[in-house]
């Protein structure tokens, strides 16, 4: 275990407790995904950051709590790619322990329109991907949205829960002139995101979203 780090991993654990309490899959992919942005953006290089992760997940195994589960099975479903076997194996070691009641439903989503959003030269492009909840229609529609700068650098990444609302002021916008939204092809804004969202030193304010980010750009085709 990398020392200096027990503390910090007992912290998730206890932090973990209020997982299963969440409403609902997207709120606990949020909260997971905020966690391991904060472990990435400590990290020194690549081979830190995966240590950092495998010792979180034995920690979690140990703890064997309800949230230590909804935790775990959050990893293995929008993680990054090296730890989900692990932790869905960690996971699957605590049956014993109540389930939240959204288990099932994380990483579980189908890719819908895409959007771009452009007010002005300076701003960049802001790519806007929805997405659903399999069997859960409308309710469980949200949004990734990314601003990419000069150099498709990330400048923002963030998660919306209210994809009509951030519609709806995107055309109102357009309507007084301030930017321009138009449909977006789906193949050609998969690659461009994950592309941009897997490079180097990215913005701080980007690592909490930058999880499920990942996970969400991989599901779009291209």
């Amino acid at each position: 275990m990398l020392p200096g780090l027990r503390e910090v991993y007992a912290a998730y654990v206890r932090e973990a407790g209020a997982l299963p309490s969440l409403p609902g899959p997207l709120e606990a992919e949020v909260w997971v995904s905020a966690q391991l942005g904060s472990l990435e953006a400590a990290a020194p290089h690549v081979q830190g950051r995966r240590a950092a992760l495998g010792d979180l997940i034995t920690c979690l195994r140990a703890a064997a709590t309800p949230g230590a589960r909804a935790f775990l099975r959050a990893l293995a479903a929008i993680g990054p790619a090296e730890g989900r076997r692990t932790a869905g194996r960690a996971a699957g070691e605590l049956g014993g322990v109540p389930a939240a009641p959204w288990e099932e439903s994380l990483g579980r989503v189908v890719p819908g329109q895409v959007w771009l959003i452009q007010e002005g030269p300076l701003d960049g492009d802001r790519l806007v991907c929805e997405f659903r909840y399999q069997d859960a229609g409308t309710r469980g529609m949200h949004a990734l949205a990314v601003r990419l700068s000069h150099g498709d650098v990330p400048a923002e990444v963030v998660i919306v829960g209210d994809v009509p609302a951030l519609m709806g002021a995107a055309r109102q916008a357009m309507q007084a002139e301030l930017c321009v939204v138009q449909p977006y092809d789906p193949a050609a804004v998969g690659p461009r995101l994950r592309s941009a969202l897997n490079g180097a030193d990215l913005p701080e304010d980007c690592y909490p979203a930058l999880a499920l980010a990942r996970h969400r750009a991989a599901l779009l085709p291209g």
